[in-house]
């Protein structure tokens, strides 16, 4: 599994997307994620997903130094102290006494970034996150956070896939060595029925989701977070690793339509 190399710490670039995973089913699909390989586990305190995360983390037995955590505090807890309750709430549920990367889960209207990100880096410095960055931020409010306030940022995690454009937001992220960690990569399952994402997965006894993935761990500086319940499925993501596109499979998947976005909630910002 490679890994990407980010203020201090090392993001495994296929880890495990939690959203919409509860109790036992939660805790059996990462206690299988763990067992087969995967280091990265994402979560966020609006998942409501945290314990069992916890728990199957516990249950696995590996050294929490082989572990790669981030969670995310949601848009409505943004104040310092809201802030602070929130993680010691999170960290509390994850039984951990670290998380390795915690984000801004979404930005809110009014939000004072300043006093966020102080915050934030009070909790980096006293070693409870390793790490700090955000999720579904504009390209400009990442240059406030970048350019202005100097946040070390070590992500930013917002959608991304073959059917999503994401190229002058990545074009920022790139100069800036900050990474884009893909959720949706696989557009909430639509890509396994794009006809020429199956056409190249058979070319590559592959199948359309595999290459979809591939497509993404390809590019510098992308990591991947695919929701997979099953064994089955997060075997078959980390079989994507091994698919070998060429650059006709990148010119058919370039020339796919770019605007299908699959995360859309009504506080969203104006997207770039």
């Amino acid at each position: 599994m490679d890994n990407l190399q980010t203020q201090g710490i090392s993001l495994p670039r296929l880890g495990l997307g939690t959203f919409r995973m509860q109790g036992d089913t939660c805790r059996a699909a990462v206690e299988s994620a763990l067992a087969l390989g995967y280091r990265h586990i994402d979560t966020a305190e609006m998942y409501a997903n945290e314990e069992p995360i916890g728990a199957a983390i516990a249950a696995s037995g590996l050294a929490r130094r082989e572990l790669h955590v981030t969670t995310k505090v949601w848009h409505e807890n943004l104040a310092p102290d809201a802030i602070r309750r929130a993680f010691d709430a999170s960290l509390d549920k994850l039984k951990l006494d670290h998380v390795d990367l915690y984000l801004v889960h979404w930005p809110s209207k009014g939000m004072n970034l300043p006093a966020i990100f102080e915050t934030l880096m009070k909790l980096r410095e006293q070693g409870r996150t390793r790490a700090i960055g955000v999720a579904n931020f504009t390209t400009a409010l990442l240059k406030t956070v970048v350019e202005e306030i100097r946040a070390p940022i070590a992500c930013n995690q917002v959608e991304y896939h073959v059917m999503l454009d994401q190229t002058k937001l990545r074009h920022y992220l790139t100069a800036h060595a900050i990474p884009l960690v893909a959720y949706c990569p696989l557009a909430q399952g639509r890509v396994a029925s794009d006809e020429t994402l199956i056409a190249i997965g058979k070319k590559h006894n592959a199948s359309a989701a595999q290459v979809a993935l591939k497509w993404l761990l390809d590019q510098d500086g992308v990591a991947a977070i695919p929701k997979a319940s099953r064994r089955e499925s997060q075997q078959a993501n980390l079989d994507a690793l091994k698919v070998k596109l060429d650059d006709d499979d990148r010119k058919k998947i370039a020339g796919l339509p770019k605007d299908r976005r699959c995360v859309n909630p009504a506080f969203v910002p104006a997207w770039d």
